[in-house]
């Protein structure tokens, strides 16, 4: 039988340690107790976060459900759900904020972090654009294509009328492998170069593809920077 809250010695709690040290000291398991603030008959806080996580897969997993699939778990119901599915959404908004508040883009850390908490919950593969000003700052995000599992057929005049009617210097465009899998197919090559080419030609260069597998990203600038060259071919 898991230890209780009221069990527990109160220098041990984790609302209690959240409040004495910060949220950074509290495990992911310690953070979803507090939101859930109790158990079963039986059945500690943090041991039922801690099963929440290891059932799902992970936080980036339990990110991805929603409230029904959450109330359909023992001991969660719908106002512990609705707490969680909050919790997470809130999260995405402050990284979509921190993209607004003018930050630059010149480095693909801020885009990424902010694409893995938006992406985490499809199960389809989403493409889509950031449309930056003549700063490399965030003017729109668009999700452009909502396709199926393992595609999403992207129309590169749909993405830049999206980035022209932003009236955008640049963009950074993005898509999601639910799979888990990192790394870039022939196809996700083969479309870097065709957008850049287009870019090109429009005066709105793309800066970056960005992939989302599960709880990581990829910059292909980074690791195929030929790609988006003046010659850019595919390796």
């Amino acid at each position: 039988m898991s230890q209780t809250m009221r069990e527990m010695e109160p220098s041990q709690r984790p609302r209690e340690r959240l409040l004495a040290s910060g949220p950074t000291v509290l495990s992911d398991a310690e953070l979803i107790a507090v939101l859930l603030r109790s158990g079963r008959r039986g059945h500690g806080v943090v041991d039922e976060a801690h099963r929440l996580l290891h059932d799902a897969g992970g936080l980036i997993h339990v990110a991805r459900m929603d409230a029904r699939e959450l109330t359909s778990r023992r001991g969660l119901g719908p106002a512990k759900a609705a707490t969680l599915v909050a919790a997470i959404e809130l999260g995405q908004r402050v990284l979509r904020d921190r993209l607004r508040d003018g930050r630059r883009l010149d480095a693909p850390d801020v885009a990424g972090e902010f694409l893995v908490m938006r992406l985490a919950p499809e199960r389809r593969e989403v493409f889509g654009l950031l449309s930056l000003d003549g700063r490399h700052r965030v003017i729109r995000v668009h999700d452009v294509t909502l396709g199926t599992r393992t595609q999403a057929p992207v129309d590169p005049a749909e993405v830049f009328r999206r980035a022209l009617l932003d009236d955008a210097a640049g963009l950074v465009v993005y898509h999601n492998h639910p799979s888990g899998e990192l790394e870039p197919s022939r196809d996700d090559l083969g479309l870097t170069r065709r957008l850049v080419d287009a870019g090109g030609v429009l005066g709105v260069p793309v800066l970056d593809h960005l992939i989302v597998a599960g709880g990581r990203w990829l910059s292909l600038r980074t690791v195929r920077p030929g790609l988006f060259a003046a010659d850019n071919r595919p390796d």
